[in-house]
């Protein structure tokens, strides 16, 4: 299936080496969480991507993601690249803030009427239509923009443990560095 003109257009920026490295990270950590969902029962995990690699922070054995990790590679070198897309990236909230603060912002300063209360029932329709069309939005960004499901020559170096203080609580943080030649 052919790229929408638009993705075409910023395939120069978006295959940028390490633009691309981030964004295969960003596809094998949602794939590796993907995996990990359906080993580990009531699993609560979260997931930060860079050039050089992920970090995936949450209560996990170290072996379940290192399986997971190797397991969600060797998927998505074999064309599993849906893997890459996951319904709770922050690229999901951050287009539905976007979103709805925008449409908010909108329908106040185009409503005609002067008092605010008259205006909210406006504004709150506008905001829930902005949070349904968002969804889709988000994942349609993660598929085209912010992850890439086919990783290339991506390989894992090594994945470390550690326990590390995020936001005032002792959190397990698996450290995943990978390299793309």
């Amino acid at each position: 299936m052919a790229k929408p003109a638009i993705v075409e257009k910023m395939q120069p920026m978006l295959n940028a080496p390490y633009i691309l490295r981030t964004r295969r990270n960003h596809g094998l950590e949602h794939a590796t969480i993907h995996i990990l969902s359906q080993r580990v029962r009531g699993l609560q995990m979260a997931g930060r991507s860079d050039a050089k690699g992920f970090v995936l922070i949450g209560e996990c054995d170290t072996d379940k993601v290192v399986s997971a990790v190797s397991d969600a590679l060797d998927r998505m070198k074999r064309g599993e690249h849906g893997l890459a897309v996951h319904p709770n990236c922050g690229t999901n909230l951050v287009t539905t803030g976007y979103m709805t603060g925008l449409t908010a912002l909108l329908l106040n300063r185009a409503s005609s009427d002067k008092d605010v209360l008259g205006r909210l029932p406006l504004m709150s329709l506008g905001m829930m239509g902005a949070v349904l069309v968002s969804q889709p939005m988000g994942m349609w960004l993660q598929k085209h923009i912010t992850t890439e499901g086919k990783p290339g020559n991506l390989e894992v170096l090594g994945i470390e443990r550690s326990r590390q203080n995020w936001v005032g609580r002792e959190v397990t943080v698996h450290r995943v560095d990978t390299v793309s030649s």
